[in-house]
């Protein structure tokens, strides 16, 4: 794996080289624009709106929306009078208690390799973050972009997690959140349906259903092109809940019958390889 930046964690006069390496992957399908009549490629066009004319690339600016329909221009010399200098640092400004942060603030991970030499400062900094549950609060430059992340100790070491500023969360205050009173048998049900759900946390159960059988659907049009199509499932419409207890019981019911079933279920074959 190709490391995606290069640089240090900084702190106090601690400086530990490190490269930085993507933990989660994500590989959409990708769908070009055909014509219908012979699945020509359709090419987007840069157009503009007052007279529907192509514009080229020499002639297009940034502009920035003021008010409505009036834009202000900025030039590339404005856009570097804001650049952030890229440090190639990652600059721990302080150590917060990781259960005083919000899970929401938390968005896109990468692991921390240590470079040559670095080695001892890393576990060392991976140990004492473990023992006092701390994350340290950095800002980075990837490219040309500064970011706001926390420096994690996970048991495959050092995380770089990227986060959210503040100001761009949503405050829930914006929402109508009921605040209602619930009995405490209805309470206690709700407990038996959590307990009788609960299992072991297992990654590799969890599947993306939607991928996985485009791919399928896709595998049998390029088998059988000219078959038509079956008929989508019919949308499950939400019930109106009247009788909560009775809900709950029938879920409780429903839980344990399906743990039943899957007990009995022989282990799983591995997945057939997918078509390109």
């Amino acid at each position: 794996m190709r490391a995606i930046w290069k640089g240090a964690i900084s702190f106090g006069l601690v400086n530990i080289p490190i490269s930085l390496f993507p933990a989660t992957r994500r590989e959409e399908l990708k769908f070009h624009l055909l014509r219908k009549s012979d699945l020509s490629p359709v090419n987007y066009k840069r157009v503009a709106a007052a007279d529907g004319k192509e514009v080229p690339w020499d002639e297009i600016v940034k502009g920035y929306e003021h008010e409505k329909g009036r834009f202000v221009v900025l030039q590339d010399e404005d856009f570097a009078r804001v650049d952030i200098e890229a440090t190639q640092t990652v600059d721990i400004t302080d150590f917060v208690a990781l259960a005083q942060v919000d899970p929401m603030y938390f968005y896109k991970p990468y692991f921390m390799e240590p470079a040559k030499g670095g080695e001892k400062s890393y576990i060392l900094l991976h140990n004492v973050l473990e023992e006092t549950e701390k994350i340290g609060i950095a800002k980075v430059v990837i490219k040309t972009r500064q970011y706001l992340a926390a420096v994690k100790a996970e048991s495959r070491g050092l995380i770089l997690e990227l986060m959210h500023f503040a100001e761009e969360l949503i405050d829930p205050a914006e929402l109508k959140i009921p605040k209602a009173d619930v009995g405490k048998k209805e309470l206690q049900m709700a407990r038996t349906l959590v307990d009788g759900m609960t299992s072991d946390w297992e990654p590799d159960r969890y599947k993306d259903d939607y991928r996985e059988k485009l791919e399928q659907i896709i595998e049998e049009k390029i088998e059988h092109p000219t078959a038509r199509p079956k008929g989508a499932p019919a949308p499950r419409k939400p019930t109106k809940v009247i009788d909560l207890v009775s809900v709950l019981q029938r879920s409780i019911d429903h839980a344990a019958t399906t743990r039943r079933k899957a007990a009995k279920k022989p282990a799983p074959k591995s997945p057939r390889k997918k078509a390109a």
